[in-house]
């Protein structure tokens, strides 16, 4: 592991100067050095795929063997890998039910040779699903309707993201993926009904869900998108996942069907990225890919039942998943009530302005770096120094820092001690800045 990539486990508001190494993933908000689109994460599909949640990046994930999801009754793309059957019954024949050709089509009954029942059973052959995608298209005035593309800028990454939201209200409240703003020291909004553009501010975030709310400085009189409260998405429905499709700012709208429902799927870790788990995503066929993650997943009445959220990487055929609208609205309704939880992070985190080494548990948190400018290096902090109390608590290493600045607000001020790089004690009061996004 790099020093980069060490830094880049940690909070965001623990971070060097120094941009870390691109994150190659699809499907997220897209790292830009203009504007491109945001990769996501590579996830651990069920079956060992690897799939995408969005962290910006400049290339796609080239990573993962499969893009299929597999359970015990779907097989891979275009082939046939449960040869044996479930065969029930007594008697001389049981009746398999193997398939196959999960490749966006769904596939047929498979081969198989039944085992569970007294006789032999053999299926019929299967076919195999073609694994093909249907092109995007641009989205239409109505498809455009209630849909918000979002760029952010992540001064301490030095990068860009782009990503899409929806709009939950005519005075700005806007509903997207955390990932999409992730980081992000500044967010520009642009309505693309009216192409108006607006700052906006972080409202709240859960990382665990993979929600943001953004609020719109200034805004009003915006059209809302059509939310689906009532039926939930159900498999074989037709979608359409709308989105700023590798960050040009132009919405594009990419068909499919519902293809499962209540999914688990796993990010990977990589760059020094923990992973993380996401539950009961919608799976589709619908081409998502890089800044789509935040849009609005639509049923054929155009009313919104999902969050595109993350999408295959690794394969010509994509799979992509999104989060039920139902989910993410709870997860709103938290976030309005404007209380920190074990989930829920209300506004913006308190920043230090530090980046910290790897960690060496009982000797303090040792600094590679600080941010110009910033909360530590104005108290006169040096790469070099490590911390060892935080108003007057014991600090043994870069997690107890992490989770003792995490704990305070911006605006709040605390008394450090430290021990320089010379061996020398020296304390200082500092007052938290505001911090990128969490």
């Amino acid at each position: 592991m790099t020093d980069d990539q060490n830094l880049q486990a940690q909070p965001p508001w623990l971070i060097t100067t120094a941009p870390p190494a691109p994150r190659h993933r699809r499907g997220r908000a897209a790292l830009i050095a203009g504007v491109t689109a945001a990769g996501l994460f590579a996830l651990a599909g069920v079956g060992g795929g690897a799939f995408a949640l969005g962290q910006a990046s400049t290339q796609l994930n080239a990573s993962g063997t499969s893009s299929i999801v597999q359970d015990p009754t779907q097989g891979s793309t275009g082939t046939l890998p449960y040869g044996s059957g479930l065969g029930t019954g007594s008697g001389s024949s049981g009746s398999g039910t193997g398939t196959n050709g999960y490749g966006y089509g769904y596939g047929y009954p498979g081969s198989g040779s039944g085992s569970l029942g007294s006789g032999s059973g053999a299926g019929s052959s299967g076919t195999a699903g073609t694994g093909v995608n249907t092109p995007a298209v641009a989205a239409t005035q109505d498809q455009t309707a209630g849909v918000v593309t979002i760029v952010s800028e992540l001064t301490y990454q030095g990068a860009r993201s782009a990503g899409t939201g929806i709009v939950l209200s005519a005075d700005g409240l806007i509903l997207t993926n955390n990932h999409v703003v992730e980081g992000s020291t500044s967010i520009a909004v642009t309505d693309e009904l009216t192409g108006r553009e607006y700052q906006a501010a972080v409202v709240g975030t859960d990382a665990t869900h993979d929600i943001a709310v953004l609020q719109l400085k200034g805004a009003s009189g915006l059209t809302t998108a059509d939310l689906e409260t009532g039926d939930a998405a159900a498999v074989g429905d037709a979608v359409t996942a709308v989105g700023n499709a590798e960050g040009t700012g132009d919405l594009v709208a990419a068909s499919g069907t519902v293809t499962a429902l209540g999914q688990t799927i796993t990010t990977q870790s990589e760059a020094g990225v923990s992973g993380e788990t996401l539950n009961d995503l919608i799976q589709v066929s619908a081409d998502i890919v890089s800044g789509d993650s935040g849009g609005p997943l639509l049923d054929s009445d155009g009313d919104v039942v999902g969050i595109d959220t993350a999408a295959s990487s690794g394969s010509a055929t994509v799979t992509g998943f999104a989060i039920p609208i139902a989910d993410a609205l709870d997860v709103v309704a938290q976030i309005q009530k404007g209380v920190d939880t074990d989930t829920v992070q209300i506004g913006y985190p308190g920043f230090l302005g530090v980046g910290l080494a790897e960690a060496r548990t009982g000797s303090g948190a040792l600094l590679s770096g600080v941010v110009d400018g910033g909360p530590a290096a104005d108290a006169g902090l040096a790469a070099g120094d490590t911390i060892t109390s935080v108003d007057g608590r014991s600090i043994t290493s870069a997690d107890a820092l992490s989770a003792a600045i995490a704990a305070l607000e911006p605006g709040d001020s605390v008394t450090l001690t430290w021990t320089t790089a010379a061996g020398t004690t020296a304390s200082g009061t500092v007052t938290l800045a505001q911090g990128p996004a969490a």
